[in-house]
């Protein structure tokens, strides 16, 4: 029961955190609604619609010959680009909400999960369920951040919270990974008594479900800024 409150408060922050989420979109997006109106108007953005930087799977999507551009609605001419920057900034929008709900799954993954170490196998199912949405969540607002069309202008030199919520996510992604392949050799060692490889995975496991967590969560707090 006690578990169950705690799930039922982290939900209950999870709707206030997404509330915020949206209220503090509304400067980027008048920001990019000028970028937009700036794009179509002025004829002169036409020789400079892509960004010179793209991650690869933007690039093998959306640039200059991505696989994109082989559908008419994508064409690179302004207008068309336009829209893909509403495209981008509402699939940027939804990553921001669902990378909020993934970080309180984790929370409420960690809870059931330090009990289900500590001998209450009761909790095993619900550890696994949790489990199955972090992962949904996790992975989904991953592709919506790499898949999305590519911003308008390059990145400014020097450090700056975007470059720095992009090295977080290196970290998270590959402990997530991490965490699942332990996880998964866990499972198959069945209910067999607990070896002393066993406890080493266990620990390993929770470690880079820590790591996966905390870079995630901060990853979240620094693109605030």
């Amino acid at each position: 029961m006690k578990v169950m409150k705690k799930i039922f408060l982290l939900f209950f922050t999870l709707f206030l955190l997404i509330i915020n989420n949206l209220i503090a979109q509304k400067d980027t997006i008048k920001v990019e609604d000028d970028l937009l109106n700036s794009l179509t108007s002025d004829s002169s953005n036409q020789e400079k619609l892509l960004p010179d930087h793209m991650i690869i799977t933007q690039r093998i999507l959306w640039g200059e010959k991505g696989l994109m551009r082989n559908f008419n609605t994508f064409e690179l001419t302004p207008e068309k680009r336009a829209n893909e920057l509403k495209i981008r900034r509402t699939m940027l929008v939804t990553h921001q909400v669902l990378g909020t709900l993934t970080s309180l799954g984790m929370i409420a993954q960690g809870i059931v999960g330090s009990k289900l170490y500590n001998g209450d196998r009761s909790l095993k199912d619900l550890h696994e369920g949790i489990a199955a949405g972090v992962n949904i969540g996790y992975f989904t607002t991953a592709a919506l951040s790499l898949f999305s069309p590519p911003k308008m202008f390059n990145e400014r030199k020097g450090f700056s919270s975007i470059k720095i919520h992009k090295y977080l996510a290196i970290i998270h992604m590959t402990s997530m990974i991490a965490t699942n392949i332990l996880a998964d050799q866990l499972e198959s060692e069945g209910n067999l008594p607990p070896s002393n490889h066993v406890l080493q995975m266990r620990k390993w496991h929770r470690a880079a479900a820590f790591t996966a967590f905390g870079s995630f969560f901060a990853a979240e707090i620094v693109i605030k800024f």
